[in-house]
């Protein structure tokens, strides 16, 4: 097996790291930063966790993904055509919001959002497929970790430096120079090497019926699908409205929050999933997967330390850097969990089905979030977080032995299906 640096050299994991940070990009423009504009507008806070609802095509897009393993696009062939398609659509969709205010067009650019999320899940089907095929068994540990690095820088620079350009630069600035950010993953594209390839499905039945029966039919496949959707559960729901609370409750400015984001959950982030991985080579998935799911769990609760202190950069910055470190961490062994669950015929719908589930949290809990802040206050919506994350962990103990033996076996079926390409 190659070491841990040999495998960080390969061209495979640099495009990963790009195609990571050029996912994630879009993802808070349509959800977090969309409702710190809503935010700094005087939108309700009510009203600003229903935005959160513009993500549903996360939680969807299993519907649409046996098109993109179904056909072909005629240049880059099946996953690296689809995923310059998308981002090309991401482009326009994001550059148009600045069209619109939520003061004057909440409804229009709420609608806008819907295609930026829609367009933005179909990338990720894409590319999400891609990785699975295209990273090998040893690398995807440390895939897994470059790519939540990539995502996470993304959503320091969309969910973090945008908002200190909005607050000085304002709204449009900001959002067109995320379009324009969104050439990295093209780069990213085009470099990309040809991932080993399999027979393109030639029947409907093929592309939409049969991977979900290939995966429903496998020992304890259901209970593995409620692990996925709970997994990240709390941390999801605890990390849905800490920047509104930051704003609205502590009192920072846009730019404290932006700056104090960038910095101290970039190192937070790099750190994080870098060490996952090496610790998922050394642990194994299991004891990573639960260990990091209790850290990612109580990560959440630094924050509650802002109620204290106040306005207090030192304590902002070490909230931002330990939710970042152990979300990371956990997102990694994740994101390799999903990989080597998908069957070598089926990745794009198989692992748009199960990232669809892993968005469910993030998702639904807007509203429920925004609820339970407006009822019950701070104090009880980060310690919420902590008690919906037990089922998720709960579900990952219990399904230990089921979890190896299923990613044993695609993994033989992976090597036994895939013909490397040519170039």
């Amino acid at each position: 097996m190659k070491s841990y640096f040999a495998i960080l050299k390969e061209r495979r994991i640099t495009v990963t790291f790009l195609l990571g940070f050029a996912s994630a990009l879009p993802l808070v423009l349509s959800s977090s930063t969309l409702q710190m504009w809503y935010t700094a507008s005087g939108v309700s806070l009510k009203e600003i966790g229903f935005v959160g609802l513009a993500g549903l095509p996360y939680t969807l897009k299993f519907l649409w993904a046996p098109v993109m393993d179904r056909w072909v696009p005629p240049f880059l062939g099946r996953r690296r055509g689809w995923i310059l398609i998308c981002q090309f659509l991401l482009c326009l969709a994001i550059s148009s919001m600045v069209l619109f205010t939520p003061d004057a067009y909440p409804k229009t650019l709420f609608l806008i959002a819907c295609f930026v999320a829609f367009f933005s899940a179909s990338q990720d089907i894409a590319i999400d497929a891609y990785a699975a095929d295209v990273l090998r068994p040893e690398e995807r540990a440390l895939g897994g970790a470059v790519r939540v690095d990539g995502g996470r820088i993304a959503l320091l620079i969309s969910g973090g430096l945008v908002l200190v350009m909005a607050d000085h630069l304002g709204w449009k600035v900001a959002y067109l120079s995320m379009a324009g950010l969104m050439s990295i993953g093209m780069i990213a594209t085009f470099i990309g090497p040809n991932p080993p390839t399999v027979s393109t499905p030639t029947r409907l039945w093929d592309c939409t019926v049969l991977p979900f029966l290939e995966f429903l039919k496998r020992p304890q496949s259901l209970w593995i699908l409620l692990l996925i959707v709970f997994y990240k559960f709390g941390d999801a729901f605890g990390g849905t409205l800490c920047q509104t609370f930051i704003m609205r409750e502590i009192g920072m400015s846009l730019t404290e929050m932006g700056t104090l984001a960038k910095f101290s959950g970039f190192f937070g982030i790099v750190l994080g999933a870098l060490s996952g991985a090496a610790l998922i080579q050394r642990w194994g998935w299991f004891k990573s997967m639960f260990i990091f799911g209790i850290l990612q769990s109580l990560s959440n609760l630094s924050y509650m330390a802002l109620l204290w202190t106040g306005p207090n950069y030192f304590v902002t910055g070490g909230a931002f850097f330990v939710e970042n470190f152990f979300g990371g961490m956990g997102t990694a062994a994740f994101v390799g969990l999903l990989m080597g669950l998908c069957n070598a015929r089926f990745t794009a719908v198989q692992f748009a089905l199960l990232s669809s589930l892993s968005a469910i949290g993030r998702v639904i809990v807007g509203p429920l979030a925004g609820w339970v802040a407006d009822e019950y206050g701070w104090t009880a919506y980060f310690m919420a977080s902590l008690v919906l994350s037990v089922p998720g962990l709960a579900l990952l103990v219990l399904l230990k032995g089921d979890i190896g033996k299923m990613a044993d076996a695609q993994a033989e079926e992976r090597a036994n299906n895939l013909v490397p390409a040519a170039g």
